[in-house]
């Protein structure tokens, strides 16, 4: 059976769980649908939900934020209140030199849409994106 049959979830590193879960659940609002040990830590990850299904992985390891990589990206209808309810929650957007931003932190999408990058506290990248 390939691959393309079967469901996939992204996996995050990161130093502190406790830290990540105040992120993950408080300021992104995420809901966790389990937890489980991360190696040696007992509570030391957590599934969370996006979509209507487990999306996300959160784990405590020793490689967090090594990549500079966006690891994650939210398809959204409506960027702008999306990134504003984040804001909101304390969430801050990164803005690279080489784009041109909004006052929301938001930037044309190379082929079309908007686009709008965010990170955890370890440093790893997500982004929100709209087609429109």
């Amino acid at each position: 059976m390939p691959l393309s049959a079967h469901q996939l979830r992204t996996s995050i590193a990161v130093s502190d769980i406790e830290e990540a879960v105040a992120f993950y659940e408080g300021k992104l609002g995420l809901e966790a649908l389990w937890s489980g040990p991360s190696a040696h830590i007992a509570g030391g990850s957590r599934v969370y939900g996006s979509g209507g299904g487990p999306a996300l992985n959160v784990y405590q390891s020793a490689t967090a934020g090594k990549t500079q990589a966006t690891l994650a990206v939210w398809y959204v209808d409506d960027l702008d209140q999306i990134v504003d309810e984040l804001t909101a929650s304390g969430v801050e957007f990164v803005r690279y030199d080489q784009f041109e931003h909004d006052a929301r932190g938001i930037t044309p999408r190379a082929g079309g849409g908007r686009i709008a990058w965010f990170q955890d506290p370890d440093g790893n990248t997500f982004a929100l994106e709209a087609d429109v």
